[in-house]
């Protein structure tokens, strides 16, 4: 599995590839910050993220986004531009049908670290261990992009599988459903026809034996 992890933020939005299997050995592809102008109108901002999101997804072909949970905080001001920027990759899985999952700091640091509440520079000391780097990536953005995309891969392909398995289960269902409503249609007609035609034998049967009691009753009068 390879997956573009993004730590959402207008001013700086970190991007990073790994590529691997639960259990199995994790590899980076690519790690980087987009930055964008803080004096910009915040559409320009947004295009410009939007614009450079594209050319990673055209250059490593992901096979999910995972991007940064946004939780409300004080600071009412950082949080709307990171919501705005978390936006951009949720928008771009969607155009790619590309599976698309939100993590937690607190999910992340537990993948990686295995404490909820590690700090950055424990996640960013897995993030070097686990994908055997030479150093830690700079600035913090692009570890947390990194470590987004490791916790997707130990976690989350777990529950795509999952989900594809329910959605399997859940197609087999309907087609099931489907038949047994052809076969008591089937039924339905059946015996709709046996009905009617026991019901013209009777009819038959009566008119025979009606026939038959006024021959007789004709040879009697004779």
């Amino acid at each position: 599995m390879r997956v573009l992890g993004v730590d959402p933020g207008l001013t700086r939005c970190g991007l990073g590839v790994v590529e691997g299997t639960r259990g199995g050995r994790l590899t980076m592809l690519g790690v980087g910050v987009v930055r964008t102008p803080v004096g910009d109108a915040t559409p320009e901002r947004l295009y410009a993220l939007q614009q450079e999101l594209e050319v990673w997804l055209e250059r490593y072909q992901p096979d999910a986004i995972a991007v940064e949970r946004v939780f409300a905080r004080r600071d009412v001001g950082t949080i709307m531009g990171t919501a705005q920027a978390s936006a951009v990759p949720m928008l771009a899985a969607a155009q790619r049908g590309l599976p698309l999952a939100l993590h937690t700091p607190t999910e992340v640091k537990a993948a990686v670290t295995g404490n909820g509440r590690a700090d950055k520079a424990q996640v960013t000391h897995m993030v070097v261990r686990v994908l055997r780097l030479d150093q830690a990536p700079k600035p913090a953005d692009a570890a947390d992009a990194l470590a987004l995309a490791i916790c997707h891969v130990w976690r989350g392909g777990a529950a795509d599988r999952l989900a594809g398995a329910v959605a399997g289960n859940r197609l087999q269902e309907l087609v099931r459903a489907e038949e047994r409503g052809h076969r008591a249609a089937r039924s339905g007609r059946s015996a709709s026809e046996s009905t009617a035609g026991g019901t013209a034998g009777n009819r038959s049967t009566g008119q025979n034996a009606w026939q038959r009691a006024i021959a007789e009753h004709s040879r009697s009068t004779r």
